[in-house]
């Protein structure tokens, strides 16, 4: 996992993976350890699941729902304030 240690929190870096036909992206960490996933369950509606290696880092996470897929990443990075990056090779989230 990259981590990196800001102030007494540490940041973690998720990248973010398209799977099961547009409605749902798997999280996981630079070292391919799963982290959860994001779910698109109605228009406007984007749920964060956290799982994996990312339950404790993600405690207290707003899960959502989210009005987009931007605004879900947005608080993943705000949250473990570190960077959501597409898989490489991935044209579209």
């Amino acid at each position: 996992m990259f981590a990196r240690r800001t102030d007494s929190r540490f940041t973690m870096d998720v990248i973010v993976t398209p799977a099961e036909g547009g409605t749902v992206w798997q999280l996981t960490d630079l070292l391919g350890r799963s982290m959860g996933r994001i779910t698109a369950s109605a228009p406007r509606q984007f749920m964060i699941y956290p799982g994996g290696h990312a339950s404790e880092t993600m405690a207290g996470i707003q899960q959502g729902p989210h009005a987009s897929l931007d605004a879900a990443l947005a608080e993943i990075e705000r949250h473990t304030r570190g960077v959501c990056r597409r898989n490489p090779g991935e044209d579209q989230l």
